[in-house]
């Protein structure tokens, strides 16, 4: 969008991008840029705040005003007011089993993730009912058979053949892992309304989910596997967590 920004203006049309990354803004350079300090996929900030976006979209607008460009990046320094940590919230996992520290087996690894999801299962299902909604499904797999296949890739080599018809097996494991995530986050979110940083923090330093993931990304970028090293290395771990 920064590189496409530049052909618009060339053709005398403003432009100003809402930049989530702003390293990623700074090297790229478009033309306009509003930097906001929210979760990645969430660019305007709390969904169903109409008050709070209309001052992420009018302060993003305002930088058409300006002519000291053309290249600029400003911040917009509220964070989503939803980013409070609940000081109430427990993670539903407590007391599970979760894999020895140091450097686990893939088995020890692969008996963790089957515990834990199914723990989580009874805390998805009511979060589900009394959301209205779910994002897990980008697979097309439901959530346990997201699991088997995750723990088949924990088990050993790489399935040969992938569940779902016209996807590649490392293409599959991508979206089970994202399936995955959305689905203990989900789980998580039944216990309270804890911030999005207390939900990252469970997830990537307390979860066998996260443990098990960050397992397979490490495995993924050592293979010979060029598809499997760009999919690991971009798309299983946030950067902030690697």
């Amino acid at each position: 969008m920064s590189a496409l920004g530049h052909y618009l203006e060339e053709e005398g049309i403003a432009t100003v991008a809402i930049a989530s990354i702003r390293p990623q803004a700074e090297k790229t350079r478009p033309p306009r840029a509003l930097w906001v300090p929210f979760e990645l996929g969430r660019p305007l900030a709390p969904p169903g705040d109409a008050v709070f976006q209309k001052r992420v979209l009018v302060t993003a607008l305002k930088l058409l005003e300006r002519s000291d460009g053309p290249v600029l990046l400003d911040d917009f320094t509220d964070d989503d007011p939803r980013e409070r940590p609940d000081p109430a919230w427990q993670a539903p996992t407590s007391g599970l089993a979760s894999p020895q520290p140091g450097n686990p087996s893939g088995d020890m690894l692969a008996n963790a993730l089957q515990a834990e999801l199914l723990a989580l299962a009874p805390f998805y299902a009511r979060s589900c009912v009394a959301r209205g909604r779910s994002t897990v499904g980008l697979s097309g797999l439901a959530p346990a058979a997201c699991g088997d296949y995750v723990v088949a890739w924990l088990r050993g080599a790489p399935p040969a053949v992938s569940p779902v018809a016209d996807m590649s097996p490392v293409l599959c494991l991508r979206f089970a892992i994202d399936d995955l995530k959305a689905f203990v986050l989900e789980a998580a979110q039944w216990t309270g309304r804890p911030s999005a940083q207390q939900l990252g923090d469970w997830l990537w330093n307390e979860t066998a989910t996260g443990a098990a993931i960050r397992a397979l990304r490490s495995r993924l970028i050592a293979s010979n596997d060029d598809r499997a090293k760009l999919i690991a290395g971009m798309f299983l771990v946030p950067g902030l967590r690697v």
